[in-house]
């Protein structure tokens, strides 16, 4: 008969070391509280299944590069920043990503786009999507450095295959033919397939006078801005606010 040590070896030799703690933790359990067999087999596989979600998880997450941890109990729900309540659960469920459906958030500098941005993220990855955090400019970037490196469309495949796509301060610069060129690539590699999410301070309205280029601005709206959730964020600036505490703490 195979002894509780044996068992505990073989278990460390298939790297389940969380089975382990809890056959050790059910090991000292008081005789009073007896569990049957088949409530201590669940305790253990439980454990160990628990233990890789959110390994996996942390993998996710780090995987998406978000430029701060962010979740969306924290972020603040308030009518007169555009954000209700309602909306905020919505898109908790993200359901909008299960839709291949996008989020596009507008607003002035330092009124939280890139913290909401990086909450739809960190929602997604609890959820098993996989996400991926890029300012517009560094993105447009790399992609130039790619073609040059004979990379181009090892990146674009790897962009396509994210589920949700977060492409911080879109339009925040003049872009050249060839960026405009490199950002309908990407776009269109995910159109239907998967979510991006757009933070950016220019109205969509006026999206193809920026993009300054019509043919390449309607096929560019097309696929991001009809299937959006378009979230006008207004109020003050939190960047400013938090910037000021400090002073107001100390003053008298």
């Amino acid at each position: 008969m195979t002894t509780i040590e044996e068992t505990i070896t073989k278990l460390s030799e298939l790297k389940l070391t969380s089975m382990i703690a809890a056959v050790r933790e059910l090991q000292q359990t008081a005789p009073g509280h007896e569990l049957s067999f088949d409530e201590k087999l669940g305790i253990v596989v439980d454990r160990e299944w628990t233990d890789r979600e959110n390994r996996r998880l942390a993998r996710r997450i780090k995987d998406a590069k978000l430029s701060t941890r962010a979740s969306l109990d924290n972020v603040l729900s308030d009518p007169e920043r555009g954000l209700e309540k309602t909306m905020i659960r919505q898109l908790a469920t993200c359901a909008w990503t299960k839709a291949k459906q996008n989020v596009v958030i507008v607003g002035k500098t330092g009124v939280g786009k890139s913290y909401l941005a990086s909450a739809l993220a960190d929602a997604a990855c609890r959820q098993g999507y996989r996400s991926l955090f890029y300012r517009a400019p560094r993105l447009l970037g790399e992609l130039e450095l790619a073609r040059a490196a004979g990379q181009y469309a090892s990146l674009l495949g790897k962009l396509s295959r994210v589920d949700v796509l977060i492409l911080d301060d879109f339009l925040l610069n003049p872009m050249t033919e060839t960026e405009r060129r490199d950002l309908l690539e990407v776009i269109e590699d995910r159109y239907d397939k998967s979510s991006t999410v757009i933070t950016t301070q220019v109205p969509t309205k006026s999206w193809h006078e920026a993009l300054n280029d019509p043919t390449i601005a309607d096929a560019i709206c097309d696929r991001l801005v009809h299937n959006a959730h378009v979230l006008k964020l207004g109020g003050p600036s939190i960047r400013r606010k938090k910037a000021l505490q400090p002073e107001t703490l100390t003053s008298p």
